[in-house]
């Protein structure tokens, strides 16, 4: 085979099919490299382990002095602080940085700030979580260095936020991955640098921080895409839900800070990273209450998890109607006006709706049309609702 690579090299060289083909393979190879590092670079952004201050610099990227927005306050450091226990979370892990422009010649490097932004339904389970739990902390904590906009700018958001902020249980906070993950279980993962390697980076971010933020405070944690129905603050902790009959669902959580509900949050955090897998979307949420429920549980049968509290120690496994009666598969029946009082009636036991915001996302409803999202929102979060302008 040695003896003949010569001839073969000779052939190819002279075949200007081949030629072309190696070249355009090159520049593709090439091309996917160089988007791939400058996407990783703009996300790494986000949530870099950098010094932040709230003064009119910030950091290496320029020498200049520019005026800021200013930077949200640091969960770990800012009062009031989350009560173990007494306090739900939500998470928001998403980047909103505003896109490159082009710099003219003897330009400084334009400063790019990720931006506090939310939805109106965001907004709307926040608002929901405060208004039925008057005695619990209502944290919503932004994974990474966040800023808020001026007063005077993006007026268009102003209503959702000051809608949110005219509930006094309710914070905003940014945190630091490593120094919100340090003294943990999971400190010395998080340094080996898999979670950044996730294809689905910003849904596993989520994931690490749900069972982190329960390890060190106990508590509710929520997804941004639900609308509680009725108080909590009375329910024992240490609870999920069931999604299905093969799996519990990540969406809704809560755990006592000290004592059992603490063993559960470590447990949690054991097994994130023992199996974590970035290629899988819902290994590392769902995937990771579904199996250490199963170890307390001793069994991997749902249902017999429903039927006997005993069985799971004293860990609740509520059934598909507390947090999960509208499946995931029938989504738009939260949108169809026609479905509007089956709906109701099929959730008017619930705890809380989840509306599956990664499939109705690009569905918006027109404020004050008879659908049964519509309707939760004017009854439980009837600020923002108020604030989403014409469309919510």
């Amino acid at each position: 085979m040695l003896l003949r690579l010569p001839l073969l090299l000779s052939r190819f060289l002279h075949n200007g099919r081949l030629r072309l083909l190696f070249l355009a393979l090159i520049v593709l190879l090439l091309g996917g490299i160089l988007l791939n590092y400058r996407w990783q670079s703009d996300v790494q952004l986000c949530f870099i382990d950098r010094e932040q201050t709230e003064s009119t610099s910030i950091g290496p990227l320029t020498d200049s002095i520019v005026p800021v927005p200013k930077i949200l306050e640091d969960v770990l450091s800012t009062d009031p602080k989350p009560i173990p226990g007494r306090s739900i979370f939500f998470h928001e892990t998403s980047c909103h940085r505003p896109k490159r422009r082009r710099q003219r010649h003897g330009q400084s490097p334009e400063l790019q700030y990720n931006m506090l932004q939310l939805t109106a339904r965001q907004a709307c389970a926040i608002e929901s979580a405060a208004l039925h739990n008057p005695n619990f902390q209502v944290f919503v904590l932004f994974a990474g260095p966040t800023y808020r906009h001026f007063s005077n700018s993006s007026q268009r958001q102003q209503p959702i936020i000051d809608a949110i902020l005219s509930y006094k249980n309710v914070q905003l906070r940014q945190l630091n991955l490593w120094r919100y993950a340090a003294g943990t279980p999971i400190e010395e993962w998080l340094k080996d640098g898999r979670l950044f390697r996730s294809s689905y980076l910003f849904s596993h971010i989520s994931d690490f921080l749900r069972f982190l933020t329960l390890y060190r405070y106990g508590g509710i944690y929520l997804d941004m895409d639900v609308v509680m129905l009725r108080s909590m603050e009375d329910v024992p902790p240490n609870f999920t839900g069931a999604e299905s009959n093969t799996h519990l669902a990540a969406g809704v959580m809560s755990l006592a800070p000290t004592g059992f509900g603490h063993e559960i949050a470590e447990s949690c955090l054991r097994d994130f990273q023992l199996h974590f897998d970035g290629s899988d979307w819902g290994n590392n949420g769902p995937g990771v209450i579904t199996r250490v429920a199963q170890q307390i549980c001793g069994t991997k049968d749902i249902s017999l998890m429903l039927e006997d509290r005993k069985r799971c120690l004293g860990f609740k496994v509520f059934d598909r109607n507390a947090f999960y009666a509208v499946p995931w598969k029938h989504w738009r029946h939260f949108f169809e006006p026609q479905l509007l009082e089956q709906t109701l009636a099929h959730t008017k036991d619930s705890y809380l709706v989840h509306v599956w915001n990664k499939h109705s996302k690009q569905l918006a409803i027109k404020v004050g049309s008879s659908t049964a999202y519509g309707k939760y929102a004017e009854q439980h979060c009837p600020r923002a609702y108020a604030a989403a302008g014409e469309y919510f």
